[in-house]
């Protein structure tokens, strides 16, 4: 069982930063590729980057390649996504995601664990 505590969610305006976090329990955190998510009201919920149990390989959508960055510390049991140049249609709740796999998924079903999510809020 793996547990998921994002924070560092916020309001911000267009063109700022936030720096998201996700902290997990236990001490298998390093066998789980981490992956997060983000959901808009009345939009599916979509993947926005990923990152493989190791930190060597990464994944973003297109929607934030050049804009986030993923990372994790397997020491500390966290993974981060740093949020630059936000833009309103980045406002959604952010979710982390664990998944049994060795490398990051887009796909929702195929992660284990979700986080209770945070709300990013960036206004024009």
């Amino acid at each position: 069982q793996v547990q998921l505590v994002e924070s560092g969610g916020g309001s911000v305006q267009a063109g700022g930063s936030l720096r998201l976090s996700c902290a997990a329990s236990g001490r298998t955190f390093s066998t789980y590729a981490m992956n997060w998510f983000r959901q808009a009201p009345g939009k599916e919920r979509e993947f926005v980057a990923g990152i493989s149990r190791t930190g060597g390989t990464t994944d973003y959508a297109d929607s934030v390649k050049g804009r986030f960055t993923i990372s994790r510390d397997n020491a500390k049991n966290t993974v981060t996504l740093q949020m630059n140049s936000l833009k309103p249609e980045d406002t959604a709740v952010y979710y982390c995601a664990a998944a049994r796999r060795i490398l990051p998924t887009s796909g929702a079903f195929d992660n284990d664990y979700w986080g209770q999510g945070t709300q990013v809020i960036v206004s024009s």
